[in-house]
């Protein structure tokens, strides 16, 4: 449910928010914070089904995007994107080369209006975007290797394959769809990591 800023005006000098900023979407002071900081901005979003990376660069005309990738364009590297950790990230490498190529040497990350907590999967389409040659001020500790690669994932899915094969069909069941078998993620991530650092 959408979330709205509720207010009632209190004199000649109440000011409306701006509507994005009264739908909770964008945070103008951070934002500014941003802009201010002189490099281009690394926008990462997530959604149910996947993850959009975009990289923007400030001008007085407005953000010039130097890259953008839906999570969608890595089924032609052999992945199939889902939302998480090691879609994030391949997401993430794969916009941080485009950038590059356009000029793109540093950059600030914007997480928006999301909680920038441990373990989230924003944090791994950062880690993405640092391998692609791209710098900016990162902890590694955000998240963890195993995340990134889909170990846990794949360790999950032959566990529950072994003890209850009707149950891994069902939780994996748009992954089968695809002939993508879960429990290979960490190889099939290796070598979709492979085709995008040659593209």
């Amino acid at each position: 449910m959408e979330r709205d800023y509720v207010g009632k005006a209190t004199g000649p000098v109440y000011r409306v928010a701006f509507r994005r900023r009264r739908k909770n979407l964008t945070n103008y002071a951070k934002r500014l914070g941003l802009v201010k900081g002189g490099l281009p901005r690394m926008v990462a979003r997530k959604s149910t089904t996947g993850m959009l990376v975009q990289v923007f660069e400030f001008t007085p005309k407005g953000d010039k995007v130097l890259s953008s990738v839906h999570s969608s364009a890595l089924r032609k590297y052999g992945w199939a994107p889902r939302c998480n950790a090691p879609t994030a990230y391949l997401t993430g490498l794969l916009a941080g080369r485009i950038a590059a190529k356009a000029g793109a040497k540093e950059f600030n990350f914007d997480a928006g209006m999301q909680t920038p907590s441990k373990g989230s999967i924003i944090f791994a389409a950062l880690r993405g975007a640092i391998d692609s040659g791209l710098k900016t001020n990162y902890t590694e500790e955000m998240i963890g290797e195993d995340r990134v690669r889909g170990e846990i994932i794949a360790a999950y899915a032959k566990k529950l394959r072994a003890e209850d094969e009707g149950k891994y069909k069902r939780l994996f069941s748009s992954y089968l769809k695809e002939n993508f078998a879960p429990e290979n993620i960490a190889e099939a991530f290796k070598a979709a990591k492979e085709k995008i650092a040659k593209a």
